[in-house]
């Protein structure tokens, strides 16, 4: 994915977070990934690019095994994610219910078909 991304597309992949030497830095336990970001234009807005690790049995993996590299969602960062929450599911998005997990899902046939993540502003360095 980020050949296509850095050489098809023309997008720079942010070396800060994928030096090998970082590579604990940006690895996802939960989902077994190494998790890459690549900058979009000159703001603050950055791809993240979710590489499982060779013989994952996660979501990650089984999705990309069944329906090969390509967009999952779109993640938005805010302040307050329960607080964008209800102002989505005011506007009809439908929440997908997954606990207490400090992020909010919302299913893709009430956002236009796009998987929908709010997720808490902060350093995209720290460690997930």
């Amino acid at each position: 994915a980020s050949d296509v991304l850095e050489r098809q597309m023309g997008l720079s992949l942010d070396r800060n977070i994928t030096d090998p030497a970082d590579l604990d830095k940006i690895f996802f336990e939960p989902e077994q990934t190494h998790n890459y970001f690549v900058k979009i234009g000159e703001g603050e807005t950055y791809l993240e690019v979710l590489i499982p690790i060779p013989g994952a049995d996660t979501g990650t993996s089984r999705r990309l095994a069944r329906f090969g590299p390509g967009l999952h969602h779109l993640g938005y960062a805010c302040r307050d994610v329960e607080a964008a929450a209800r102002e989505l599911e005011d506007q009809g998005l439908r929440r997908i219910e997954l606990g207490n997990i400090g992020a909010a899902f919302f299913y893709p046939r009430s956002a236009g078909g796009i998987l929908t993540e709010l997720v808490p502003l902060r350093d995209r360095r720290r460690q997930r």
